[in-house]
């Protein structure tokens, strides 16, 4: 897998797992960049971190003082081995080291050395809390976390030694621990001294990390493995989570639409009904008669025929009016909206302003193609309402979330077919953890 191809699969996966970065993170280094089997040494500054790095090396290549002096990440390659010296713990309020150690042991490291002076005795809180989150780790990931208990050449005597190193074992519960000495093995190194080498320790500490590094291979493929199939599970759950809420939303829509049209059927043959007596009386349409200017100011047959059917279509056009309201259909779309607003309801848009006769009511709500055609109108109003838009926006919403899911899903595959083409056996040459 290139940059590329895992720039695309990442932003993937962000979309529909934000909370996954240091996974995501983890999964870049043993998928795309794939560096040498990488041990990262990390605690509080001053405890002897960078020295025990370069006896582990053989070479002075990290910088060692009395005073704190590992201010950033620094690394270092050597025979096929990636070294990581991290930036004390606790040394930067701003905690700007912290977030360096916390990318080497989360993202860089297959091996964490967690490195303790033992002259300043048991573990502080910080200290085991941290110790808790690896342990906790190496369940979920398979890297392995060793405690290096350092400066053993400082405790006042063996019996004090003793005291400090089964204290903070108690404390380890079970976690691998090495006590050493890196100044006794330099010691020993430079003047040959075989005692010294013994009494330094760093001979157990070499000989577990070379056993550790032959494992890195077949660890880093079960890794891999293990958080793509937690990540996974949580997509699928995701989908499941969507199937159902898309389920819900299409039942409450087609729901939403069958009782608008049942309520708007039931209304306009009710208006039909309503009308037909007044529509359909023989003779001619008295309210067609206009009204001449001696009787303008008289009640008139013409008139009071038109009264009954203005009352008549004033009644259908409360109760159709009554049933949009009850499903939410209250005012016109803003582009059809006027300045004038007691035009800007649907009634006015679909029925218009004008005077109605009984030719009219008879087309609009008697005739079956009448009804047809206000049923249409009414419902395309129906569809451009604010619950109706809201359902339709809340489906087109989980359709973009469903699609997320699917393109996660397919990148998830593929990181699965290429964690499966991970060597699991070491190189022929397992590099040596050794001065």
């Amino acid at each position: 897998m290139d940059d590329r191809d895992w720039f695309a699969t990442e932003q993937a996966l962000r979309a529909v797992l934000p909370t996954r970065d240091r996974d995501l993170a983890r999964l870049r280094v043993l998928l795309v960049d794939r560096p040498p089997p990488t041990i990262t040494v990390v605690g509080k500054y001053n405890h002897g971190k960078s020295r025990l790095l370069n006896e582990l090396i053989g070479s002075p290549v990290f910088a060692v003082a009395d005073r704190r002096e590992t201010v950033t990440l620094a690394d270092h390659d050597r025979a096929g081995l990636r070294w990581l010296d991290a930036p004390g713990l606790d040394a930067d309020v701003e905690q700007h080291d912290d977030r360096q150690a916390d990318t080497a042991l989360w993202q860089l490291s297959d091996i964490r050395l967690f490195v303790h002076a033992a002259r300043e005795g048991e573990l502080d809180a910080a200290e085991r809390a941290l110790l808790d989150t690896l342990r906790s780790d190496a369940i979920d990931s398979g890297r392995q976390t060793t405690v290096v208990l350092t400066q053993i050449d400082q405790v006042a005597d063996d019996d004090a030694l003793t005291r400090i190193v089964q204290a903070v074992a108690t404390q380890l519960d079970g976690m691998a621990y090495f006590p050493v000495s890196a100044a006794r093995y330099r010691q020993g190194m430079d003047n040959r001294k075989p005692l010294l080498l013994a009494r330094s320790g760093m001979a157990a500490l070499q000989d577990a990390l070379h056993r550790a590094v032959i494992d890195i291979p077949a660890r880093r493929r079960e890794e891999a493995s293990r958080v793509i199939d937690a990540m996974g599970a949580d997509v699928q759950q995701q989908a499941a989570a969507l199937a159902q809420t898309r389920a819900r939303l299409i039942a409450q829509q087609a729901a939403q639409r069958s009782a608008f049209d049942h309520d708007l059927n039931a209304v306009l043959i009710q208006a039909a009904n309503d009308l037909r007596p007044l529509v359909d009386i023989d003779g001619p349409d008295l309210a067609l008669q206009p009204d001449s200017f001696e009787n303008q100011f008289r009640i008139t047959p013409a008139k009071l025929e038109r009264n009954r059917i203005q009352v008549a279509y004033s009644r259908v056009c409360i109760a159709i009016n009554a049933v949009l309201t009850s499903h939410g259909v209250v005012g016109l779309p803003v582009a059809q909206r006027t300045q004038v607003a007691s035009l800007n309801s649907v009634i006015v848009a679909v029925l218009g302003i004008s005077v109605k006769f009984r030719a009219d009511l008879r087309r609009l709500f008697c005739d079956t193609a009448g009804r047809q055609q206000l049923a249409a109108a009414f419902t395309g109003y129906f569809e451009q309402s604010d619950d109706h838009v809201a359902l339709v926006g809340a489906l087109t919403d989980h359709a973009a979330a469903q699609a997320a899911v699917m393109r996660a899903q397919a990148c998830l595959a593929a990181l699965a077919r290429t964690s499966a083409r991970m060597p699991v056996a070491p190189a022929a040459d397992v590099p040596q953890v050794s001065g």
